[in-house]
């Protein structure tokens, strides 16, 4: 099975600027759909353009991921299925383009999939990749969430004040993307939001939120974050409910309160310094 099988160009309607791809998807690396919620929110408050679609029939296993049965408008009986598009986003007022996967974990034929997502980026003249995901952590919901980023690249690690990633064992999609892109020497970060561990993976805007505020200072276009504030404080409301309805609970948060403010902020480099630095980064490539 070839690239050229399974990637449906529909081509760009006008030329992007400085590109940079980001790209989600659910499953391993998106413990509450946190990061694909939060590219579902940026490509809908902007005019998206579609420009390729990945065909989701050799990748999927539909018994997992089923596809659903609805209506159209016209009251036609239409199939949906998982969807894998690459669109994009035009910041006029800002330095550059965004193209944006967000996508589904793909269970069979992944390096066709990796190959094809990169096919994309390449065709497309992109700066650098930017993946983006959440993970359970240690951290308390009353607290803001933690955005942390790794990157192969020793120039983009140093330069941006990230760790080289050290994580062995399973991984995803999201792994197998960000060490092809090391083989290519492709530019690429991969960040991550913390999630609190205790929530049993429900709904948490705030992380998403933190996800899309970070990721907008780094690229430097706005996010409309401010958006989410409505939602944040109906889960903060339901979460500090169910607080106050455990003593166990509320203990552990507690605890995790001590921790996070005991933690030095001077650890963690600010969203400004990580643009300018990002910024630089793409100034200096040939």
């Amino acid at each position: 099975m070839e690239v050229a099988d399974v990637l449906e160009w529909h081509g760009v309607s006008t030329p992007l600027r400085r590109p940079v791809m980001v790209m989600a998807l659910t499953g391993w690396f998106d413990i509450a759909g946190v990061a694909t919620s939060a590219l579902r929110f940026l490509t809908e408050a902007n005019d998206a353009e579609l420009i390729a679609t990945i065909d989701p029939d050799p990748f999927y296993d539909f018994t997992q991921v089923r596809p659903e049965a609805r209506f159209d408008d016209d009251g036609e009986r239409e199939i949906v299925w998982p969807t894998n598009d690459v669109v994009a986003i035009r910041f006029p007022n800002a330095v550059r383009d965004v193209v944006i996967l967000n996508g589904v974990e793909p269970h069979t034929a992944w390096r066709t999939y990796v190959q094809s997502v990169i096919a994309c980026y390449l065709r497309l003249g992109c700066e650098a990749m930017v993946t983006v995901g959440a993970a359970l952590d240690a951290v308390p919901h009353t607290r803001a969430p933690i955005v942390v980023g790794s990157s192969f690249d020793p120039d983009l690690a140093r330069g941006l004040g990230l760790s080289k990633p050290s994580y062995q064992g399973m991984t995803g999609v999201v792994g197998v993307l960000q060490t092809e892109c090391e083989k290519e020497d492709l530019p690429a970060v991969s960040l991550r939001v913390g999630v609190p561990y205790y929530l049993d993976y429900s709904q948490h805007p705030q992380s998403a939120a933190a996800l899309l505020q970070h990721l907008g200072h780094v690229l430097g276009v706005p996010t409309g974050v401010a958006d989410l504030n409505e939602e944040i404080e109906r889960w903060r409301g339901l979460h500090d409910e169910a607080m106050r309805s455990d003593p166990d609970l509320a203990g552990r948060v507690r605890a995790l309160e001590i921790g996070y403010d005991q933690m030095t902020e001077a650890a963690i480099p600010s969203a400004d310094d990580l643009a300018e630095q990002f910024q630089k980064f793409l100034d200096d490539q040939p």
